[in-house]
């Protein structure tokens, strides 16, 4: 973000300070729109990345052709509807062709689109077919678990509601064998 549309967020986030009925001038509020500009630049940083930036060459050539699985990937994101935060946790598989993916590449995907204004079920889809993209891979399931703030703080307000996506890609939509395998570790997983 260019010092311009920081100047530009920061007299918004004062003008909504205002609306509330608080002093944006108060000292507890006086760096607020600082803080609200930088906090949202950050939360919002997945916008100008590019898949090709994240995988950063660590795409390999690899004979392996057993399922990777990657579990319990934090993420933290904005939903778009009332841009309060969803949180939660990621399971992303996928079965190699060839080539393999950096460890690492498989969170900060994940971190790439969570760091946007958000739906889940479009943050499901996005991060697997981001991976299919990548490596060309037999098959690719995401599996994303997270609790909603606008449903917990406002709206229906159930604290203890949580909601789960899906997204299947190759052998794992056309193959039952194949994602019950993933589903199953995952089940595994989630006992242990």
């Amino acid at each position: 973000m260019d010092p311009a549309q920081h100047d530009r967020f920061q007299a918004l986030v004062r003008e909504q300070l205002e609306l509330l009925g608080e002093d944006p001038a108060r000292e507890g509020l006086e760096r607020t729109p600082l803080r609200v500009a930088k906090s949202l630049e950050f939360l919002t940083s997945g916008y100008p990345r590019k898949l090709s930036d994240v995988l950063n060459q660590a795409v390999f050539e690899e004979r392996c052709d057993e399922m990777v699985i990657v579990t319990d990937i934090e993420l933290y994101s904005l939903c778009e509807h009332h841009m309060l935060p969803f949180f939660g946790k990621a399971h992303v598989a996928y079965l190699p062709d060839g080539k393999i993916l950096g460890l690492s590449k498989v969170p900060r995907i994940v971190d790439m689109f969570a760091r946007r204004l958000q739906v889940q079920e479009r943050l499901t889809t996005e991060v697997a077919q981001a991976i299919d993209d990548a490596i060309a891979p037999r098959g690719v399931a995401v599996v994303i678990e997270a609790r909603h703030f606008c449903m917990m703080m406002r709206g229906v307000q159930k604290q203890n509601s949580s909601t789960t996506t899906s997204c299947m890609l190759g052998h794992f939509k056309s193959d039952s064998k194949t994602r019950t395998e993933f589903l199953n570790l995952l089940a595994l997983r989630m006992r242990g």
